[in-house]
């Protein structure tokens, strides 16, 4: 029985889908032509688009002076809601999590941030984003009934099959796992719509293609610098996710055989030198003792020796690790993102400068190496291109779980409404 009401609701939900993507693609409609359109009988119809119209995903329309003039009573027309978020983006970062809600033209209605601690229980996490989405809702007058999708951004690595990957020589501990678990049962349990889940900085490297430079990039290599590292690979046109779902770990290719201890199990790797906490440490111990990467921003505007030489070293060790990556995937673009590499440009600089040593010995290789440009919520942009799945890049990747109907291919424009 429950396997039948499974297949029932789906069932709908596909029909719902293409009656919304009619509407969005022609504009207003009757039910009569949407019935056409989708290929639906009149009264599946009537049902799928009464339904909508109860939950505020549709709205009904006055007839224009044409169709009044004429003989009969008009049909009513149908369009979407302009106030009903289709997608929900969300980008759960280390401390914060970032949130943008797209419209039925693609057009972001909405967007915020809300802090948590970094020891938050997952399910605390999820009833802060709950909460996110409940202010931006009311704040900016959208609602969620006719949701199509939400993408969910966590740090750490993912399988194609949706697993939490482990990171680290305890494969035994199943926290992280579990944790996403129950953010995904959070987030299925509090909206009626298909969630999908991948690592963060992938997905924000996803958004620096398709909308960080003048046009889309088939070829782009990401790094985020931020409390962890994470990136993200575009190449030959195509996100990749790799075998296992690590590619894009660039935080733990070893840069110091001898180094730090990463939490990860080794020694050295590029994380224990250019994350957030790694810098904050690394500056103390020269002497200059900063709270936070706000107070390492203004020492760094400032000329602090100390603080200049610690992000020109950072940057030197960026720079070979992504002009070595360079070097064997042979990239169009490097972008170097994250609120560290925002708060310290020189990074981003220095970067620059050692990834074209590195890359001397092939003078015709000659990326393009900039910061990133979307801001802070770039996952949570990400996320939702992985909901849409209209990009290119999107044509051989599977998001985890792809819960979304697989003729879903609405278009994508992500910029920000005006009204």
């Amino acid at each position: 029985m429950a396997e039948l009401e499974g297949a029932h609701a789906l069932v709908r939900r596909t029909h719902e889908e293409r009656v919304l993507r009619a509407l969005r693609e022609l504009g207003a409609l009757s039910r009569a032509e949407i019935s056409e359109r989708v290929g639906l009988s009149r009264t599946t119809t009537s049902e799928i688009t009464a339904e909508l119209i109860q939950r505020r995903a549709i709205v009904v329309v006055a007839p224009d002076a044409a169709e009044r003039a004429g003989r009969g009573r008009p049909a009513e027309r149908l369009v979407l809601d302009p106030g009903a978020g289709q997608v929900i983006g969300i980008d759960f970062s280390h401390g914060r999590v970032y949130a943008v809600v797209v419209d039925a033209s693609q057009q972001i209605i909405a967007a915020g941030v809300a802090d948590y601690g970094t020891g938050s229980a997952w399910t605390e996490r999820a009833e802060i984003a709950f909460a996110l989405l409940d202010r931006l809702k009311s704040q900016h007058e959208v609602h969620y009934g006719a949701l199509q999708g939400i993408g969910l951004g966590f740090p750490g690595p993912f399988s194609a099959n949706g697993a939490r990957l482990a990171l680290g020589r305890d494969r035994r501990d199943t926290s992280a796992v579990d944790g996403a678990r129950e953010l995904l049962q959070c987030f299925t349990e509090r909206f009626a719509a298909p969630v999908h889940i991948d690592n963060n900085a992938r997905l924000a490297g996803l958004a620096e293609a398709i909308w960080g430079g003048q046009t889309p990039s088939s070829s782009l290599l990401y790094l985020r610098l931020s409390q962890g590292l994470g990136g993200g690979l575009v190449l030959g046109g195509t996100l990749e996710t790799g075998a296992s779902g690590y590619a894009g770990e660039i935080g733990h290719i070893t840069v110091a055989v001898d180094g730090l201890d990463c939490r990860c199990g080794k020694r050295g790797c590029l994380e224990t030198i250019a994350s957030i906490p790694a810098v904050l440490a690394e500056c103390a111990r020269r002497g200059a003792t900063l709270p936070d990467l706000d107070a390492l921003q203004g020492a760094a505007e400032n000329g602090d020796p100390i603080v200049t030489a610690v992000l020109r070293e950072v940057g030197v060790a960026v720079g070979r690790v992504l002009g070595g990556l360079a070097t064997a995937l042979d990239p169009a673009e490097i972008v170097i993102g994250g609120p560290l590499a925002l708060a310290a440009p020189m990074i981003v600089d220095q970067a620059r400068a050692s990834i074209a040593y590195e890359l001397l010995p092939i003078p015709q290789a000659e990326p393009v190496v900039r910061a990133a440009t979307l801001g802070s919520d770039d996952g949570a942009r990400g996320a939702v291109a992985a909901v849409l799945r209209r990009s290119s890049l999107l044509e051989r990747y599977q998001s985890a779980p792809a819960s979304a109907p697989t003729d879903f291919q609405s278009p994508v424009s992500l910029q920000r409404s005006t009204t």
